[in-house]
């Protein structure tokens, strides 16, 4: 049975980053990110125009899973939310009984998880990457959720120290 691994971004700089993936045996890392490119220096790292060389030189896949990433629509919401009460996008700590079920019936409801899972190898653990540090504030960890409930996948999640 497959195994999935979420990741944020985090506080990791590119180095911590892939040896933490390379630690977990990663062979292959999901980018559920619509937009991957990262704002600010810290992040700059998670640019997907940066992370594809370094994940190659490591051997590890990189596939790009836009269709599990929430719209542009879904992300302005959620952070008009986040505004209304008074928490940054870098300080949160869990999603929206709202924005759950918006991303559920516009997005993970119509993906073909299916799909998603068959190309996921079962010899080592796949990551799946976003820009949160905390799962519980992230979309991934829904689309893990999903997959363990619907497949059987079994998930785990790895936060910067």
């Amino acid at each position: 049975m497959p195994r999935i691994v979420t990741i944020g971004v985090g506080t990791f700089t590119l180095s911590t980053f892939v040896e933490q993936l390379r630690a977990a045996g990663f062979v292959q890392l999901l980018d559920t990110r619509q937009r991957r490119g990262v704002r600010g220096p810290e992040c700059a790292w998670a640019s997907s125009h940066r992370l594809q060389p370094a994940l190659a030189a490591v051997g590890i896949e990189y596939r790009h899973c836009r269709e599990l990433a929430p719209t542009t629509e879904l992300r302005r919401s959620q952070s008009a939310e986040e505004a209304r009460q008074g928490v940054g996008k870098r300080n949160r700590r869990a999603r929206t009984d709202r924005d759950v079920r918006r991303y559920h019936s516009e997005i993970l409801d119509h993906a073909d998880r299916e799909a998603l899972v068959s190309q996921v190898p079962t010899s080592n653990p796949a990551g799946m990457l976003c820009v949160e540090r905390d799962p519980e504030a992230c979309h991934r960890s829904l689309i893990a959720r999903r997959l363990d409930e619907q497949f059987g996948v079994t998930v785990e999640h790895l936060r910067p120290s």
